[in-house]
């Protein structure tokens, strides 16, 4: 995958010691942190920025559709419990991951959506990312498109964002890499014409011209994991929420940019 190896090729260049540091800088300060935006080409900034043009678009209106539909046995639609998506739904995207208190932990708004169906639908989950999930997810998110992240602040939260920080600093897998060394020892740096940004996730569900899909924040992870050769978790995983909840954390203010386009 492109992907991959982009990665193996920052762990060659960090190992040889060109052009790059190896020891893991500190976090990004608050007044140098950009939206991945920032990266993109010209080309892709005006697809995002043009919603006639932005295809993360379909996925908003196919999850308009899907939150009106009536489903599972209790035949209740999104709607019926939360309101009008468009405007009741505002702000909501900013604030998850955010913790449920019936398991104990944090969710993300993938899951979230899942549990409401289970709970309050008697629906079966939709699939990770498949269309539907998808699109819902995007439609609800793109409701606070331009609004500020603000975690969610139950105190609860702090060791799950404090394990999603020690995922993301410490080294791992046979490349003896940690995230932080792309994203935060050398962001705005180029490998195999690919911009290195600082892993902000205000865009996702996002549409990776890549992938020629959308796809969600948890997606984007495990390429990232896979890359760096090292044990890689099923969608929903723990690791994995708590590793969102700290990247949501770190782009504390960032508005969010829902359906992003990415290359």
């Amino acid at each position: 995958m492109k992907l991959a190896a982009t990665i193996v090729a920052l762990a060659l260049l960090i190992a040889a010691g060109v052009a790059f540091h190896s020891s893991i800088a500190n976090e990004i300060p608050s007044s140098e942190r950009r939206s991945g935006y920032t990266f993109m080409g010209p080309e892709t900034r005006a697809m995002q920025d043009d919603d006639t043009t932005n295809p993360g678009m379909l996925g908003v209106l196919d999850g308009e559709t899907l939150w009106n539909q009536k489903a599972g046995t209790a035949n209740k639609s999104c709607a019926d419990c939360h309101g009008e998506g468009k405007r009741d739904m505002k702000g909501v995207a900013a604030r998850y991951p955010a913790f449920d208190k019936a398991l104990a932990r944090p969710v993300n708004l993938e899951q979230r959506i899942n549990l409401c169906r289970a709970r309050h639908q008697d629906a079966d989950p939709f699939p990770y990312e498949k269309h539907d999930l998808l699109a819902l997810t995007t439609f609800v998110a793109e409701q606070s498109r331009g609004m500020p992240i603000a975690p969610d602040p139950s105190p609860e939260l702090e060791p799950f964002v404090a394990k999603g920080r020690d995922f993301f600093m410490h080294r791992q897998g046979q490349l003896n890499l940690a995230c932080a060394n792309c994203h935060d020892d050398n962001w705005d740096k180029h490998l195999a014409g690919s911009a290195v940004t600082q892993a902000m996730a205000n865009g996702y569900p996002i549409y990776r011209l890549e992938w020629q899909s959308l796809g969600s924040l948890q997606r984007r992870l495990r390429n990232c994991i896979t890359g760096m050769r090292t044990e890689n978790y099923n969608f929903g995983a723990p690791e994995l929420v708590e590793l969102e909840l700290y990247l949501m954390t770190r782009a504390r203010g960032m508005p969010i940019e829902t359906p992003a386009v990415r290359p």
